[in-house]
Formats: C-alpha cells, structure tokens, sequence
C-alpha cells in the first residue's frame, strides 16, 4: 500500500466537506450530522457566489482550506447550483473535486442535467431528519472510506 492510500483510509484524515446550502434547517442537520458522527471538517456557503469564491480562494475565502468534498444544493440564491456546477467542472483546477448534488428536487430533469454537467453523484435529500441523518453518514462513508479521494 502506497503512503497516499494509506492516508486516505486512516481514520484519523481529516476531510474538508464543502457545504453549499441556503436553508437553514439543512445546514442545522448537516452540522448536527459531522458533529456528532462524523470527524471531518465542514464549512458552509449559503450561496453559489459565495461558493465559486470559497472555490477560488477569493476574500473573505482566501484562508480557507480546498475542500475535498463538495455538497451542493441545486435551488440557490445569487447563482443556482447548476450554474455552480457547470463553473466547477469547467475549471480546470477545480474539475476534479467531487461534487455531490443534495437536493430536494426528484425530477428527473435536474437528476440528468446535474449528471450532463458532470455530478459525480445525485441525491434526493430525505425529508425525515433520522433519513437526513443517515443519507450525509453514507456520503461520507461512501466518499472518504470507501472511493480514493484526488490530493
């Protein structure tokens, strides 16, 4: 096993999970969900400006870490998470950050479109918060135990 996969399956790694995300009941339960069963790192963007500059290092981002991970609702203020996605994978320096699509939207319009764009997956977010809960837990063990992560 090389050093770099080694990382990538020790418990003790850290995992910077971006978290695009305008309501505030989400951002509640996705924090409740890293707090108390998850051990990475999670900030938070409410918008996808916002998110593009957390992305580029832009102020007030500039001190911020590169996420490994980015969580990404579609129905954002300012600019939409598909508008966000399209820049993501398009950058040629951002392209290879995993983006997860969680949304509410079931339509089978935005689930393609999401994938057209390059979505490496797409999830329905649960609407119970115990479903909720268990859907981030499985994102993140599927995206930080199970799949190699790019350093």
């Amino acid at each position: 096993m090389n050093p770099d996969s080694a990382a990538l399956t020790d418990p003790a790694r850290v995992v910077n999970v971006l978290l695009v995300e305008d309501d505030p009941g989400d951002v509640l339960m996705t924090r409740e969900a890293f707090e108390e069963h998850l051990h990475n790192r999670l900030d938070v963007v409410t918008d996808g400006d916002a998110a593009l500059a957390y992305l580029r290092n832009e102020p007030p981002y500039d001190d911020h870490p590169r996420p490994d991970l980015i969580l990404l609702d579609l129905n954002l203020p300012r600019r939409d998470g598909r508008e966000v996605l399209a820049e993501v994978k398009n950058d040629e320096k951002l392209r290879s950050i995993p983006v997860i699509v969680l949304t509410t939207s079931q339509a089978e319009e935005d689930v393609l479109r999401s994938y057209q764009l390059h979505a490496n997956a797409y999830v329905t977010k649960p609407v119970d918060f115990d479903g909720f809960i268990e859907a981030i837990k499985q994102i993140d063990h599927f995206f930080v135990s199970v799949v190699k992560l790019p350093t």
